[in-house]
This record gives structure tokens, C-alpha cells and sequence, in this order.
């Protein structure tokens, strides 16, 4: 398979490269790599509590643990993976009527701590809206809006975060080392990630007798990637039918990345896709030449402009005359807050780190990545590109304190131990052979479109329901927008994705007000498609 030099780029996709370092640091002296009895052998912690969700109590038991996954073929009784979940279930509910949802962020390789402590969790930290939130101690609080009220659900963590562990076991150093570096090549990549998530469900619901009840996905960022596969493998190497696959912030198709498409050229759908959240972006900042009344219709004209005139001037490349380069710089002047100087510059062609570094340089401040509402002091103002993402620091503090505290003292699970915020990935192999590809798969770049479009096909009453903000530069809306008016299914499946955007970003959740939006709106997705006579 042909690999680009965008496919390295892409490995820490939603990775805080600061985050992964410590990470890496910390692990040389970490005692994960030793033989250990404990990973080998299922853990669990239970304990009991009570969430108020939009004024309704709901008592529920939580389980703090882990399930081990095998290899398959000659390897089928060898451990190789310790995965750590925690579950929560709606005491007096009935299995077989009761929703159970898996859960999981993306990174690839990130823990669950986002969606858990920020979304459907039954405690929520409270971080600042749009700007750093103060350091420790943070507040956490009853969340009035977990998912607890519609579903039954399950917090994963990726293998090599969290808790997760992969496990080497035998005794011998050398031998140990190379169990180690297996296994990461194993799992460490698209399919045998969505493998080891497959394998996690299937037991999850043989241990917890819910073989019957109504299951849904929900992924965040490349959670969504993983969702498209896992759905896939779930559905026809599994025969479990899914009621619904909830995907957030979502990016299928790779070529589709408004990271890095320099590496990447002749392919401009990125810088077209990206158009409207560099307007949205521009539009919160107030750096637009003049401030349309309202953002919904104003981003309704930019969408247009994307994929006619603006498109249209891109594929004409090299012979795009003077004047018609200077009529579309000044064109994205107006939708983006950019000098035209600087846009005839680079092009017409701005990826998200340099939109972020440029859009508020005159006062030396870069703007957010995954949430670009917020904005920081510029790590360098001579830089071509963001140097860090100002969302990132503003939050992962808070959500990885308040996680660490709570899991010791509310699921009293993880003394002595590690929680890793990312797993401790050299490669991720992202090179992906779609169902029915015969040989070597021909992408160039990871591509799960035809994934999700299988499960899509051979289960018709699957349901698909797209969420995602407009302040998303890691993975714009209109380039999910874009993915799912592509798929290749019949028009008959058409009417089975529905769609929701929110005046938030990445982390949708990360702003209140939209947080109670996608609860009201997820909750009345399971609600409906849960075959449940209610």
C-alpha cells in the first residue's frame, strides 16, 4: 500500500503532543512491561449511587474493571489484552428492555476520561467556557445530563490507555519484549483496534446477560473511524445487530483532514470542506471585514461558495488566472478575517494550523484547535503553524484530575496505579482493507466510508445519527457533512442518517448549553430507535 506523508501526521490526530510526552516519560519507569498476575485475570469494583438527570433521580449500580482479550488462531489462549471499563446500570431496569451503549473517545489511543467526566457520565467537571479554566481544585458536579436517563453505559478505554493494558507475560526479559512489540502491531492500527473493541463487546455482553437488549456505538473524533469498523465487524463477523451508531465530530475518510493536506497535494477537498469553520471560527473572533447578524444562515452562503466558485478555482490549479485569484482572495477575506495579501500567498490554500496561528497573529494569539472558540498566548508569533492547541490546555487538567480523584474515591478502582491519558503508541498502523477488497487494499488513505456503508446494507434498519460543532477545526462539520452524502449506499438507506450541529467544538460538551442539546437530541435518538414498546 502506498503511504503519504500526510499518514504520519495523521498517527497522533487528536493527540495533545505535550500529553504523550510526559506520557512516554513517565512509562521508562513504569512496572506495566513485568509479568503481572493481575492483568491476566478479570477485575472488578462495584459500588452504588444516584444521578439527577434534568430533575429525575436515577439510582444506579457502577462497575469499575476489566475484561481480558485474546488472540485468535494459534494465539486464541494467549492474553494480550487487560481493558478497562466502568459501567453503569439503572438499578430495577429490565435487561432485555434496557439500552446498553458503548462508549469511547478516539485519539487513536486516547483514554475515555472526555466523554465520561464531560458528557453522560453521572458526575460532570466544571471547566470554563471558552478560556483556561483555573487550576485545582475543580468542581464536580451532579450531571444533569447523562445518558443514564435513556441507556444503560459503558466507558471504554482504548488498549495502552487509561487502565487499559497490554499484556506481555512471560518471564523471560527478551521473550517479554517481543510478546510487547507483537501486540502492539497487532492492535495498534484501524483493524486491530476494531477488533479488540468487537471482542471487548461480545464479552461484555455474554458477562453482563445483555445479548438482548437494544446496543448502541457512540464514538468521539477517531472514535468515529473506529465506530465505522467496529460497527462493520460487529454486525458480520458477529451477528450482533446494532440499533444505532451515534457518531460526534466525526472524520471517516482521511483525505477529507484539514491537517496538513500540504502533504497532500492535488487533493483540495480539505481547504473547501474547512471553509465554513474558518468563517464560523472568524465570525465568534469578530475578525470578519463585516459581522453578519446571525451564524447559522451567513455559514448556509460560505457552504455555497465552498463547493461552487471556491471549488471551481481550486481544480483550475496553475491556470487560474491573476485576476481571478485576486477575485477569490478577496472573496475569503471576507468569509475568513485573512489579509488577501496573505491568502494570494499561500495560495488560496490555508490548513487548519496556519488559519489558527494567522487569524489573531496582530495580537499574538493563536486560536483553538479542537474548540476554536478558545484562544492563548502565541508559543511562537514567527511560526508558519499553531504550536499547541490553547483548548487542550485549557481543559485536560481539570478532566484528568477530577478522574484520577473519583475513580479512587467514588469506584474505588486503580490504587497503585497509572491512569494514562494516551497509550503509548511509536505507530499506528492506519492502513485499512475495506470489506469485500479482494488482495491489497488501493487507499492511499485510511477511508472506513465503505464500512459503515456494509453495516448500513446488510442491516437496513440500522440507524446513523451525526453530531458535530461548528467550531471543530480537528474535524469540520461540513467535511462530516460532506462524508455522509457520499456514502455508498442506495437511496433507500439515506433517510436512516439523521443530523444535528452545535455552537460548540470538538468536545461539543465542552459548552453547556450544547451539552444539553446532544443529550436531549441522543436520548431521543435511542428513544426511538430501541424497538422497545414504551
Amino acid at each position: 500500500m502506498r503511504k503519504l506523508p500526510l499518514a504520519a501526521m495523521l498517527a497522533a490526530l487528536l493527540l495533545s503532543t505535550a500529553a504523550v510526552a510526559a506520557d512516554k516519560k513517565d512509562d521508562k519507569a513504569s512496572p506495566d512491561s513485568k509479568p503481572d498476575a493481575m492483568l491476566v485475570q478479570p477485575q472488578t469494583s462495584s459500588s452504588e449511587g444516584s444521578v439527577s438527570v434534568e430533575g429525575h433521580r436515577i439510582d444506579y449500580k457502577a462497575v469499575a474493571g476489566t475484561l481480558v482479550l485474546h488472540g485468535s488462531g494459534d494465539k486464541e489462549n494467549e492474553p494480550q489484552v487487560s481493558m478497562f471499563y466502568v459501567a453503569y446500570f439503572k438499578k430495577g431496569a429490565e435487561a432485555t428492555r434496557r439500552p446498553v451503549t458503548f462508549i469511547y473517545n478516539g485519539g487513536p489511543g486516547s483514554a475515555t476520561v472526555w466523554l465520561h467526566m464531560g458528557a453522560f457520565g453521572p458526575r460532570r467537571v466544571v471547566t470554563s467556557d471558552d478560556s483556561h479554566t483555573p487550576a485545582a481544585p475543580y468542581g464536580l458536579v451532579n450531571n444533569d445530563y447523562s445518558l443514564l436517563d435513556a441507556s444503560d453505559v459503558v466507558f471504554i478505554d482504548a488498549p495502552g490507555a487509561g487502565f487499559s493494558r497490554l499484556i506481555a507475560d512471560d518471564a523471560d526479559k527478551g521473550k517479554r519484549d517481543e510478546q510487547m512489540k507483537d501486540r502492539k502491531k497487532a492492535i495498534y492500527g484501524v483493524d486491530g483496534d476494531g477488533h479488540a473493541f468487537a471482542q471487548f463487546i461480545t464479552q461484555f455482553l455474554s458477562r453482563y446477560g445483555r445479548w438482548n437488549s437494544p446496543k448502541y456505538l457512540f464514538g468521539e473524533s477517531y472514535g468515529t473511524t473506529r465506530s465505522a469498523v467496529l460497527a462493520n465487524i460487529l454486525e458480520n463477523e458477529n451477528s450482533v445487530d446494532l440499533n444505532g451508531v451515534i457518531l460526534l465530530s466525526q472524520i471517516l475518510n482521511f483525505d477529507t483532514s484539514i491537517d496538513g493536506p500540504e502533504f497532500n497535494p492535488g487533493v483540495d477537498l480539505p481547504y473547501e470542506l474547512a471553509l465554513p469553520t474558518f468563517a464560523a471560527t472568524a465570525f465568534y473572533h469578530h475578525k470578519l471585514p463585516q459581522q453578519p447578524a446571525e451564524l447559522e444562515p451567513f455559514l448556509k452562503e460560505v457552504e455555497q461558495y465552498a463547493t461552487g466558485d471556491y471549488t471551481q478555482a481550486l481544480m483550475a490549479g496553475s491556470r487560474l488566472s491573476d485576476a481571478q485569484k485576486q477575485a477569490v482572495a478577496e472573496k475569503l477575506h471576507q468569509y475568513t478575517g485573512l489579509s488577501v495579501a496573505y491568502l494570494l500567498k499561500a495560495n488560496l490554500r490555508v490548513s487548519g494550523g496556519m488559519f489558527e496561528h494567522e487569524l489573531q497573529t496582530s495580537d499574538d494569539i493563536t486560536t483553538g484547535r479542537l474548540d476554536s472558540r478558545f484562544a492563548g498566548p502565541s508559543i511562537d508569533p514567527l511560526s508558519k503553524g499553531s504550536d499547541y492547541d490553547p483548548q487542550s490546555s485549557a481543559i485536560s487538567s481539570a478532566y484528568i484530575a477530577a478522574f484520577n480523584d473519583y475513580v479512587r474515591r467514588d469506584l474505588k478502582f486503580g490504587d497503585g496505579q497509572q491512569y494514562r491519558e494516551f497509550a503509548d503508541i511509536d505507530h499506528w498502523d492506519f492502513s485499512h482493507k475495506a470489506p469485500g477488497v479482494q488482495g491489497e487494499a488501493l487507499q492511499s488513505s485510511t477511508n472506513v466510508m465503505p464500512d459503515l456503508a456494509t453495516a448500513m446494507k446488510t442491516n437496513p434498519n440500522l440507524k446513523v445519527y451525526l453530531n458535530g460543532g461548528y467550531y471543530d477545526l480537528a474535524t469540520p462539520f461540513f467535511a462530516a457533512d460532506y462524508e455522509m452524502h457520499h456514502m455508498p449506499i442506495p437511496a433507500s438507506l439515506e433517510g436512516n442518517i439523521s443530523y444535528s450541529w452545535y455552537p460548540s467544538g470538538h468536545m461539543v460538551y465542552a459548552h453547556e448549553a450544547s451539552l444539553k442539546q446532544l443529550h436531549d437530541n441522543v436520548a431521543r435518538f435511542i428513544g426511538q430507535t430501541d424497538n422497545v414498546k414504551h
